[in-house]
């Protein structure tokens, strides 16, 4: 620690008594390129098995489980699993005359996935106990399950190690035995063949990650024997395969940033070539959906926002495409559906979904109204064409996940479902707005609130303000049952819809990546200054949350603002971004070129440098920080938050909490399980609340009004 450090930083009460944080050590190591020299001393820190790495991170954990009391953190982990309904069940999806389930049973962390046949009056019966296949493991997730045209056979791709690299096993439904085929590296990805007997899936490469192979498997036969149906040589797009909702047709895509193609096979040929529909195109994506006689198609050609369109199967060129719903610059499409008699389209309008149906025999339409003034609507998977009953998902942040039938013709909405929420919730004591902060440039950034009523809106509540703002993925305001921990004790919870996502269209996007990406990082402190001059908070009760690419967005205003944020949660942050970006054996790396540019080139190699929060850190205060990562992150990998809070120790001139916890058995998405994960949130719950306790500030519990 430099005498900066023990003379001049400001005593906090505990502080002074804890003993001294882990400083990894330095080895030299610079990078060049285009004429400039970047030190990167904690290099060393990616050698993943090395036992020095092992115990820095093991070091740094215990620092945090020092910092953090134990007893806060199970309190808060046993007041969230308790809202949670224990033996709990999925509303069942009929295929033919089969109705599946996952289904929960009380003290067990995985589902059950289950059938009844005939009607759910019938017997049930146990395809698949999650908690048999994850005994002895540390981690175990399902990456993708599917059941054979017959309904005899379920392929299933399980990941043990955290990775997202999956082994794929098949299962005999008629005598309950696993076939002896195992097919490794794959990916999640499984579409069965219409004679049940073989099925495609994707291959993984080991080192990239990236999905670069579709391959065709025989029951029966070795890995080593499977054909090859694709193999994807551009290292910026990867390859998936699914069988269309019609299972008629097996598709494959090939993916990049800016562009795909898909090509197709009818199902009950699987030994045919493919076609492709559409070849690929400089910034032209398009989504096929199959129904009846034709292709339906989301199509961003000559329309950012999208349009669909409409193809013959024997003509599913661009050049025979009609027009069934053009381009408006102000309506996002995001996603279709058809039936036999409706056409369904999920649409975005000022960054707020809804579900407009038109009928095909008379081209009637309307749209799905909902009243609250933040919601999120999804579509449910709906495999029956032939219906005129929709299925969709609904929450908002202050509903819980409502499944509803509706009737496309009768306008009738039935509620199926609505996640059981143990204990005294009643939504009616909370509030939801949306407002709209302004940047420096004039543009207006949408920003989706939750609060319980009793909560003042004097300034003086603390808050917290989460975003993504990259890939164009929106952040959904859904609703979270472990975040009432925070919101019943006054916390103010504040989604910043910045630039980078599709929460305002296709422009929304562009408008917040390549060299353009300072914008996502101004508008989040746009958004932070619009809810302090609100008097929602102040910026010593103002905290900022976000993970991954949004964990970048947290290293950035750390660097740039950290007067403003009392506490930043950086959670799996992308931080080493240029690093990263100019080594192409990183997984992800040459796929993500068209989101942060490619460092090869000068311009872009400066513009990353310009906000990459490890090259960033400077010899300033920061605000109090928990930085979390996965041993086996496979998307970020472990390294960058490790190196990054390795900087910010030798760097920061202030005596605030910096916390490093590595999961050293899981990967991008943390613990595994039904309950597990909730130990991560406690974790991130108790900082905050740690951090008040430490500033002398007193949280308040409102009480909650019947």
């Amino acid at each position: 620690m430099t005498d900066a450090k023990q003379n001049n930083a400001p005593q906090e009460p505990m502080l002074s008594t804890i003993r001294m944080p882990p400083f990894a050590k330095q080895i030299p190591k610079v990078h060049e390129a285009h004429g400039v020299s970047r030190k990167d001393p904690y290099y060393w820190l990616k050698q993943r098995e090395e036992p020095d790495v092992r115990h820095y991170l093991r070091a740094e954990n215990a620092f945090t489980d020092a910092h953090l009391e134990p007893q806060l953190c199970d309190s808060l982990y046993d007041e969230m699993i308790a809202r949670i309904k224990k033996d709990d069940s999925s509303v069942p999806y009929r295929i033919d005359d089969h109705y599946y389930y996952t289904r929960y049973e009380k003290g067990r962390e995985y589902g059950l996935f289950c059938r009844r046949s005939g009607s759910m009056e019938a017997d049930e019966e146990l395809l698949l106990d999650e908690n048999k296949l994850a005994e002895g493991c540390s981690f175990f997730s399902i990456g993708g399950r599917s059941i054979s045209a017959d309904h005899s056979r379920l392929a299933y791709a399980q990941d043990i190690v955290g990775r997202r690299l999956f082994e794929i096993r098949v299962l005999d439904l008629t005598t309950g035995k696993t076939f002896e085929d195992r097919i490794e590296g794959a990916g999640g990805d499984i579409a069965w063949a219409a004679d049940g007997q073989s099925f495609f899936y994707v291959h993984k490469d080991a080192d990239t990650l990236r999905c670069d192979r579709v391959y065709h498997h025989v029951l029966g036969q070795a890995q080593s024997e499977d054909r090859l149906i694709f193999h994807e040589q551009d290292s910026a797009f990867n390859v998936h395969v699914y069988r269309s909702t019609s299972k008629r047709f097996i598709f494959v895509g090939s993916s990049s940033t800016m562009s795909n193609e898909y090509r197709f096979v009818e199902a009950d040929r699987p030994e045919a070539d493919f076609r492709v529909i559409q070849p690929r195109e400089w910034d032209h994506r398009y989504y096929p959906f199959h129904l009846g006689d034709a292709f339906f198609l989301l199509s961003n050609y000559e329309a950012p926002n999208f349009q669909v369109m409409r193809t013959a199967l024997d003509q599913p060129g661009r050049d025979h495409w009609q027009v069934v719903i053009g381009h408006n610059e102000n309506v996002y499409l995001d996603n279709i559906h058809g039936f036999a008699n409706h056409l369904v389209i999920l649409e975005w309008e000022r960054a707020l979904p809804r579900i407009r149906i038109i009928r095909q025999d008379d081209g009637a339409e309307h749209c799905i109204a909902f009243e609250e003034p933040v919601y999120l609507v999804h579509l449910d998977f709906n495999p029956d064409l032939n219906t005129k009953v929709l299925r969709f998902n609904y929450d908002s942040l202050t509903t819980p996940l409502s499944i509803y039938d509706y009737d496309m013709d009768t306008r009738e909405r039935t509620l199926l479902k609505r996640e059981p929420i143990v204990g005294d919730f009643d939504p009616a004591n909370y509030r939801s707005e949306r407002v709209w902060a302004k940047t420096q440039d004039g543009t207006e950034v949408p920003i989706s609130i939750v609060y319980h009523k009793e909560t003042p809106r004097d300034g003086s509540s603390p808050l917290l303000q989460y975003a993504y703002g990259s890939y164009g993925i929106s952040c959904d305001p859904h609703f979270s049952s472990s975040r009432l921990s925070l919101l019943d004790r006054g916390f103010i919870f504040a989604i910043a819809h910045v630039r980078g996502g599709s929460e305002l269209g296709r422009a929304w996007y562009e408008a917040g990546k390549l060299d353009r990406k300072w914008n996502t990082f101004d508008d989040f402190i746009a958004c932070s200054a619009y809810l302090i001059a609100h008097h929602y908070t102040r910026p010593d009760r103002l905290f900022a949350r976000g993970g991954s690419a949004g964990g970048m967005l947290m290293g950035v205003i750390a660097n740039k603002r950290p007067d403003l944020y009392r506490g930043i949660l950086a959670i799996v942050p992308f931080v080493d971004c240029l690093t990263t970006m100019q080594d192409e054996t990183i997984p992800l790396t040459t796929i993500e070129y068209d989101e942060w540019g490619d460092p090869r080139k000068k311009a872009c190699h400066d513009y990353i440098l310009s906000y990459s929060p490890y090259d960033q850190v400077k010899h300033q205060e920061y605000p109090h920080m928990l930085v979390t990562t996965g041993l086996h992150d496979s998307q970020v990998q472990y390294w960058e938050p490790a190196k990054w809070v390795a900087k910010l120790r030798a760097n920061k001139t202030d005596m605030n909490m910096l916390l490093l916890h590595t999961n050293m058995d899981a990967g991008h998405g943390g613990s595994s399980g039904r309950f597990q994960r909730f130990k991560d949130i406690a974790r991130e719950t108790a900082f905050l609340l740690t951090i008040l306790e430490l500033s002398h500030i007193k949280h308040r519990v409102p009480s909650r009004s019947k």
